[in-house]
């Protein structure tokens, strides 16, 4: 089950300053606190992550599946995040790039990173969205 798989990650990035073993050895990973888009609850996701510059780069990629993850539903209603990065946490400002040579040059970083991505495009008719962290 999904929450069970994201609950272990989550436990144990934050018992290792951000760091997770498994499949997600050696990638850098992140922790994104978003507002219920329904519930207003507090909702956390272990993601993957690229840089660029001062951005964080993350993907709505729910692994090539054919709709966007909850989280993305969360930050579209509620664009005010928290993210936790190694032994930090940080308020930032989520905006999604959802097409276009930007969205593809973002998408690119991350396949770079983890060439799963480029798998999850391959599952999906639709364009996964990409989402930027900038600090508040």
């Amino acid at each position: 089950m999904a929450e069970d798989f994201n609950a272990k990650i989550i436990a144990e990035f934050r018992a290792n300053a951000g760091k997770v073993g498994g499949p997600f050895e050696g990638a850098e990973l992140l922790l994104l606190t978003t507002t219920g888009a329904k519930s207003g609850a507090p909702r956390v996701s272990p993601l993957a992550l690229a840089r660029d510059g001062e951005r964080l780069v993350i993907a709505a990629s729910k692994a090539g599946a054919d709709s966007n993850p909850d989280w993305y539903h969360n930050v579209r209603a509620n664009p005010e995040v928290t993210v936790e990065l190694g032994t930090e946490t940080f308020t930032a400002t989520a905006t999604p790039v959802t097409g276009g040579a930007e969205r593809d040059r973002l998408y690119g970083k991350l396949v770079e990173l983890m060439p799963g991505f480029a798998e999850y495009e391959t599952k999906t008719d639709r364009v996964i969205p990409v989402v930027v962290l900038e600090r508040a």
